[in-house]
């Protein structure tokens, strides 16, 4: 990954970009296009993502996951976040956790996020653009659970270092998946997962309760355990309230 990159000073969104560039040329799968200055970074749920230009990682990778059928795909999300976890946890020499489904996390404050846009071909995926943000130098969020490395560290890094250093974990563990140990993959997801078996304040339907994350179930969803059941819920049905 890496070993063919694209820069542009400055885009709207690396995922439309590539995305842009895969519908007119055939791209080596692991190139990477990086920005400066992403104006319109997208986040889960339609959320802008906040990143001061030239301080922070905005970069979207292209990989082609032909042999992961589409209603897997969820273990692509897994491999990539554990990926980008263990490149982090690599720099900050602390415990990086991922809160469900593509937030990146130290203590209780956001460091990172994931978005990845799949295309399938038949019953399988033919595309993935994985578009990742790191906050590296970044000093002053408007978001309160906001962080960045340079916070934690209290020491500036050098932003071509933290790159290669993710998209090295990132290799990893997509050929850990390539590999077929998916087993191998849930059990790590389940290990780094934010706030996983510990009583949590939620949104769902309109409605707040005290539930406990119990699991990911096999499209991704995530399992909550309350007093009366136990539900398994998509991105948009439930929110965790911090």
């Amino acid at each position: 990954m890496g070993q063919k990159l694209i820069y542009v000073p400055e885009c709207h969104s690396t995922n439309s970009s590539l995305a842009d560039l895969t519908g007119h040329a055939d791209l080596p799968e692991g190139l990477v296009l990086i920005t400066d200055n992403q104006t319109m970074g997208r986040g889960q749920r339609g959320n802008q993502w906040e990143a001061k230009p030239k301080e922070n990682l905005t970069f979207s990778v292209l990989l082609k996951p032909k042999f992961l059928a589409a209603r897997d795909q969820f273990q692509l999300n897994m491999a990539v976040a554990l990926g980008i976890a263990e490149g982090l946890t690599h720099l900050v020499s602390r415990t990086v956790s991922l809160k469900w489904p593509n937030d990146i996390m130290i203590g209780d404050q956001k460091v990172g996020g994931i978005l990845i846009e799949n295309q399938s071909v038949g019953a399988n995926l033919s595309e993935a653009i994985v578009g990742i943000g790191i906050n590296v130098n970044q000093r002053e969020f408007v978001n309160e659970h906001a962080v960045s490395l340079t916070l934690l560290l209290q020491s500036a890094l050098s932003l071509e270092d933290v790159l290669i250093r993710l998209l090295t974990s990132l290799e990893a563990w997509y050929l850990q998946l390539r590999s077929g140990a998916v087993h191998v993959l849930r059990q790590a997801y389940l290990n780094s997962l934010y706030r996983y078996r510990q009583p949590q304040a939620f949104e769902a339907g309109g409605q707040s309760f005290i539930g406990t994350i119990i699991g990911i179930d096999e499209y991704g969803r995530l399992c909550v355990e309350t007093k009366t059941s136990t539900k398994s819920y998509s991105l948009q049905e439930i929110k965790m309230v911090l």
